[in-house]
């Protein structure tokens, strides 16, 4: 099966503008560069790969850039959004060809209604100049507003990280499921099968992720693409080749060309990469 993995991380341990993991992430705290992940998915057909940031730093990105590796083809990057000279900073990314997108790190933000601020607008203005992809790395407490933002920007797509960091933990689905399936009618509006096993609890079995995957499947159908979130996925026990046996078996009986649409081709879509 070919995977053309939508989602994975590079760093090394205090390169620029890397402060993250540090020692309070035993699994994570090592340096991850292309090699490493050659080596993790040996055996797999690995067809490429979107390098997403990991810093909310400039020099991170810049880092990220002068990566020359045949697997990476596209990389989404940080832009501090709100900065006056961000339509600027864009426009000199976006010089690259392999940048497909930007993602501000939501999560992070407290305030759940950042990404509405007026004075946003110049730089969202630019990635649609540029045709970047907004990459939303958002928790549950955003998807209304996530709602709105897209309805706000329809020339921009948008693809929601790990799916939106569902309560897998307390195996929570509402109000989840239900902001899904209404963002999930925007055409603009793509997901990611990634990062839900860093959601659960210690122990919990991959099964339990079931109501949540078959949710995403039917919402999203050939708009989801599969992803790693690799190495973050090592902080929850697992390897590569764990989370593709889990997703196989987590989606059910499907055929050929939606697992290909899944694991290789809605990725490629979405990014336009050799389409």
């Amino acid at each position: 099966m070919r995977i053309f993995d939508s989602h994975v991380h590079f760093w090394r341990i205090g390169g620029p503008g890397q402060s993250w993991p540090d020692a309070d992430w035993p699994a994570l705290h090592r340096d991850f560069l292309p090699p490493d992940l050659h080596a993790e998915a040996t055996g797999l057909e690995l067809t490429g790969c979107v390098l997403v940031q990991s810093q909310p730093d400039d020099r991170d990105t810049d880092w990220m850039l002068t990566l020359d590796d045949r697997s990476i083809r596209g990389i989404v990057g940080w832009v501090d959004l709100s900065a006056k000279d961000a339509p600027e900073r864009i426009a000199t990314l976006a010089r690259d060809p392999r940048l497909r997108g930007l993602r501000p790190m939501l999560q992070g933000i407290a305030d759940s209604e950042w990404m509405l601020r007026a004075d946003l607008a110049p730089a969202i203005e630019a990635m649609i100049a540029h045709g970047l992809r907004f990459d939303a790395l958002v928790e549950p407490r955003h998807l209304p507003v996530l709602h709105r933002f897209a309805t706000r920007w329809p020339a921009l797509s948008i693809v929601i990280d790990h799916g939106a960091k569902p309560y897998a933990a307390r195996g929570e689905l509402d109000p989840w499921r239900a902001d899904i399936a209404a963002l999930s009618t925007l055409p603009n509006l793509w997901c990611k099968l990634s990062g839900l096993r860093t959601e659960q609890a210690a122990g919990q079995p991959h099964a339990a992720l079931r109501p949540y995957v078959s949710h995403l499947v039917a919402c999203f159908g050939d708009r989801l693409m599969w992803g790693s979130d690799w190495p973050v996925l090592r902080h929850a026990g697992d390897r590569y080749a764990d989370w593709i046996a889990a997703t196989i078996d987590l989606i059910g009986p499907t055929t050929p060309d939606r697992l290909a649409r899944l694991f290789e081709g809605a990725a490629r879509a979405f990014y336009a990469i050799d389409v």
